[in-house]
């Protein structure tokens, strides 16, 4: 009888639970209708990228040549489809582009039964495959179905399928076939430089192995093994030995969450044909040498003149490092007040390229500019600067290609000399930006002194107008003074400039726990599950936007996704009296929900002798747990096939909420995963929070 009785009480609620089917306010799906570039990669040697260009939702795959760069595409699709472009990999010579085409490649875990995402409802299941075409030209050919492909010096593809390796006639006239039997999950396959080795990480839970396949008949050799979790493998150019990083493996008890407790890892190299391992660096054991977690985590490279690059925060920020190949005291590269990110190497190995939040313009630790360094350190040379917002920075052989933006240019790809001169944007949007705000940099004292970063969307005119509080998710986020390099937070930008011209006054907090701020200000006490110290920054920017000359302070909103989502319901749970209405996309409401989650067998873990505190405050810290002070309105938002956070998440809160009598409206987009992968998805979603937002706020009707 229980689930009978559960299904019926799940139907009733549906039922109450008003439907949300907002229609799209004018000029909102050309607000939305900009381009956005993504996974830009160039080939080994010569002139030649590729990225993905996302245009109405619809993806395709563009190729560039030097000289003349002039963008060529690839791929043709107008469809809205959901299926995303991804792993885009250029053969050694650089004659061919192979790519991914399906999946979702940000959720943090696979849907049961291994289904890949359906957002469009196809009454065919999707697959995740394997594309490839000629960079000279000719139409795109499937290979077969796999993931994160990659191709030798001769030509030969490697792929994962099923967590194992496979390999599969490039041209797509043979069948895949299993490289070799391994009993961990298969990641990371790299090619030696002669293409006749293969090495990969062979994840077996609580620890990891670095592995190399030669050939069929021969085994496989591990190298250096231990109760470590080894990643990274790096070649060296010769071949002959493996850089890798180690990171402490799983312990036989837990780590108490209620500490920064260090996280210390090292970098090994070890000869392919086996042997000892050799230590080359190992960290300090303090939290600033915790394992960094910026993007491309340690960004390991090996370079010219015997030569390993690393990134680390061993001064509070994340900053490239070189150490000799031999070991001994590594060099710092990029001192500075800043963080490094989207680290590549030039084709000669001699320099790095990097973005950073640095250079000579007023407010640039909100922007992104390209810098590249030599390996025996000197000043970094700025390759962009100025206004614009500069990312992924990719090495050719004569320009360094990288995505351009600013406060009203949505991303476009862009080319600079290696002297940063001759700089050009292959090819024009014609996307509207008239009429766009600039947005001004802001900060504000949280009550614990602790400086807050924000940007502030202000529309000239005069009037009381409502204002809204945006908080990103992640939360190692920082959102910045133009367009993003994230298509999720690109979004919001677009959205946030859509309301703050359409009678609102928008401050996009940078709460703690973000990047772009130095590693004190992402790992904070207390924060998340263990506090929630971040929702104090949350809600002194509100209180400063009270202040702010044009903004009616009686009528202030919140509005954000995943984590912002989870601070948008703590708004309303802790302070009603403030906001007045929240649009909640994927949120957290229940920690504890999260906590008792296991990720592949293994429990995500706690201190056994504190776990009855740590729930208790972990639940302290959710929304949920201040519902009786809970009076305002919430719309709530999410996909069902949610492999980020869960859907029982906004299950739970729509049931509390309702029974406490709260307003609650739902837009549930069946099929639809964290970052929505539609284009149409993301139209309703806008247009029910604009909607939402204009009703319970007091916004004159459109």
């Amino acid at each position: 009888m229980r689930p009978i009785i559960g299904l019926i009480f799940a139907m009733a609620l549906a039922l109450a639970a008003p439907a949300v089917a907002a229609p799209v306010p004018a000029g909102l799906d050309a607000a939305m209708s900009y381009p956005f570039q993504d996974h830009l990669v160039s080939a080994k040697s010569g002139d030649t990228i590729a990225w993905v260009q996302t245009l109405g939702g619809a993806r395709n795959i563009w190729i560039a040549r030097g000289p003349s760069f002039t963008p060529r595409q690839v791929t043709r699709t107008d469809a809205d489809d959901g299926q995303e472009l991804s792993g885009l990999v250029f053969s050694p010579d650089g004659t061919r582009l192979v790519w991914v085409r399906g999946g979702d490649h940000d959720g943090n875990w696979d849907a049961a039964g291994g289904l890949q995402p359906d957002p469009a409802s196809d009454t065919a299941e999707p697959k995740v495959t394997i594309w490839t075409a000629l960079v000279a030209g000719g139409e795109p050919v499937k290979v077969t179905e796999g993931d994160e492909p990659t191709l030798s010096f001769a030509g030969r593809l490697a792929f994962i399928k099923d967590h194992q390796a496979w390999t599969a006639p490039i041209d797509g006239k043979g069948a895949a076939e299993r490289l070799f039997f391994d009993r961990g999950h298969i990641g990371e396959l790299t090619w030696s430089p002669r293409g006749d080795r293969l090495a990969f990480v062979s994840d077996r839970g609580d620890h990891a192995f670095i592995g190399v396949f030669t050939a069929k008949d021969r085994p496989l050799v591990y190298l250096a093994p231990s109760t470590a979790h080894d990643a990274s493998p790096r070649w060296s150019p010769d071949g002959g030995r493996i850089a890798f990083v180690r990171i402490r493996g799983g312990a036989p008890w837990p780590e108490s969450m209620l500490l920064d407790t260090p996280q210390p890892w090292s970098i090994w190299t070890a000869p392919v044909d086996g042997g000892p391992g050799a230590l080359i660096w190992r960290s300090p054991n303090t939290p600033d040498g915790s394992f960094p977690d910026t993007d491309g985590e340690a960004n390991l490279f090996w370079m010219a003149q015997g030569k390993l690059v690393f990134l680390a925060d061993l001064d509070g920020w994340p900053h490239l490092y070189s150490v000799a190949e031999g070991g001994g005291d590594p060099k710092l590269l990029t001192p500075g007040g800043f963080g490094v990110e989207h680290v590549s190497q030039s084709h000669d190995g001699q320099r790095l390229l990097y973005a950073a939040n640095t250079g000579g313009a007023k407010d640039d630790l909100e922007r992104r500019h390209i810098f590249a360094v030599g390996l025996d350190g000197g000043a970094p040379a700025a390759l962009t600067g100025g206004p614009s917002i500069d990312w992924t920075p990719v090495a050719m052989d004569h320009a360094v290609a990288y995505v351009a933006a600013g406060p009203a240019a949505p991303p476009q790809v862009a080319v600079v000399g290696g002297d940063g001169k001759d700089r050009r944007i292959l090819g024009r949007s014609d996307f509207a930006t008239g009429g766009m705000i600039a947005p001004r940099a802001v900060t504000f004292a949280a009550p614990d002194g602790l400086t807050i970063h924000g940007q502030l969307f202000q529309a000239p005119d005069g009037g009381a107008k409502p204002g809204l509080i945006f908080v990103h998710g992640g939360p190692p986020r920082q959102m910045l003074l133009g367009w993003h390099y994230m298509d999720y937070y690109s979004h919001a930008y677009a959205m946030n400039q859509y309301l703050a011209t359409h009678g609102f006054t928008v401050l996009s907090v940078n709460y703690r726990l973000g990047i772009g701020y130095g590693r004190a200000f992402k790992h904070p006490a207390h924060g998340g599950p263990t506090g929630a110290s971040e929702y104090q920054d949350v809600l002194a920017g509100a209180k400063y936007l009270q202040t702010v000359p044009g903004v009616d302070p009686q009528r202030i909103g919140i509005w954000g996704g995943s984590y912002g989502g989870y601070l948008g319901a703590m708004a309303l749970a802790r302070n009603s009296d403030v906001f007045k209405a929240a649009v909640d996309l994927h949120g957290v409401h229940d920690w504890t929900r999260e906590l008792h989650k296991e990720v592949d067998g293994q429990p995500t873990g706690y201190d056994p002798g504190a776990e009855d505190k740590i729930m208790a405050l972990a639940f302290a810290s959710s929304p949920e747990a201040d519902l009786s002070k809970w009076t305002s309105p919430v719309l709530l938002i999410q996909g069902d096939d949610d492999r980020n956070v869960l859907f029982a998440q906004t299950v739970d809160l729509a049931r509390r909420l309702e029974e406490r009598g709260v307003p609650v409206e739902e837009l549930v987009i069946p099929n639809e995963i964290h970052g929505f992968l539609r284009h149409a998805d993301w139209l309703a979603a806008d247009a029910a929070a604009i909607d939402f937002l204009d009703r319970k706020l007091g916004v004159a009707p459109r």
